[in-house]
């Protein structure tokens, strides 16, 4: 793939990484959409999942703290990185959903238990890891759909605003609620929320730590899908399966280009994000699935697109 061409000026920080591949990644564990082959343990933080046949190509990260209603230890926070960092750079991998293996809760946040017996010199560096780990998931370089089934509060919620796509079951209940603490949200969630429902209102919920069901997170645009919860608890990571199997169809190296675009022009102004938009663009020109996008459009069949 053609290298990128420098055309930022002052914006030249602003970085378009190449897409290399990188060995298979081992299957830790596995949540219920599992194949023959793979291993589970009951007893892991994370489980992590490749789906097989129509939704090759879909990661399901599960997570799995029942004891604790998931709440991030610094064991869950390093078998996350541990987990995104080989993810980023596979190029099979086409989209990843966050979901919970914990009936009736999503993340509860921090592990309160764990931090209280924490010495003070090791919260912020727990926090900054945690900082860390959120922008590693907003980063990676395909789509990211949140699934929440249950509560997701605090870094549960802050979690879930990494991605790119948050889909709630109406039941689920969603807030920062750190001001309760004394403290504030230090995982991005004073940055995120502002920008998914807007300043005045991020900071009316901020302030109150208000807790939203699904439907009120809907209508305030915190979330794009909420759906009525099934028997089995999992109607949000279904709904999320259901928008990743869209996704799967569409050209890896666009989609991946389309992601960067889209969240380093938002951080910018307006003909700096059109820069870098041309820029990503360019990308696509010289991949084979371009050419065979078009050779099937011409033939009138599916593309075959192997996200070269």
């Amino acid at each position: 793939m053609a290298p990128l061409i420098g055309l930022f000026g002052a914006r030249a920080l602003i970085s378009l990484p190449r897409m290399r591949m990188c060995p298979p990644f081992p299957v830790s564990a596995q949540p219920r959409r599992c194949s023959s082959s793979d291993r589970k343990d009951d007893h892991e933080d994370l489980r992590v999942s490749y789906l097989h046949g129509e939704e090759q190509g879909v990661v399901v990260l599960g997570l799995n703290r029942a004891h604790a209603k998931n709440a991030i230890s610094k064991n869950l926070l390093k078998m996350m990185a541990k987990t995104l960092e080989t993810l980023k750079v596979d190029k099979k991998v086409r989209s990843v959903i966050l979901r919970s293996e914990v009936p009736g809760i999503f993340c509860a946040g921090a592990d309160l238990k764990e931090r209280s017996k924490m010495h003070p010199s090791e919260v912020a560096p727990f926090v900054s890891k945690a900082r860390a780990l959120m922008n590693e998931l907003a980063n990676l370089p395909v789509p990211t759909i949140a699934a929440l089934d249950g509560i997701a509060l605090g870094g549960g919620l802050e979690m879930a605003l990494s991605c790119d796509i948050i889909v709630a079951a109406s039941p689920a209940k969603m807030g920062l609620v750190e001001t309760k603490l004394a403290i504030i949200p230090g995982a991005g969630g004073t940055q995120r929320l502002p920008r998914a429902v807007g300043i005045a209102l991020a900071k009316e919920l901020i302030f109150s730590a208000r807790i939203l069901d699904g439907q009120e997170a809907k209508t305030m645009g915190l979330v794009s899908h909420v759906v009525d919860q099934n028997e089995e608890g999992d109607a949000a990571f279904k709904k999320a399966l259901a928008l990743a199997r869209e996704f799967l169809p569409q050209g890896p190296v666009a989609m991946r280009m389309a992601k960067l675009a889209i969240n380093q022009g938002m951080e910018v102004d307006l003909a700096t994000g059109l820069a870098i938009e041309e820029a990503c663009y360019a990308q696509t020109i010289p991949t084979k699935d371009r050419l065979e996008g078009l050779l099937a459009f011409k033939e009138k069949r599916p593309p075959h697109y192997k996200g070269e």
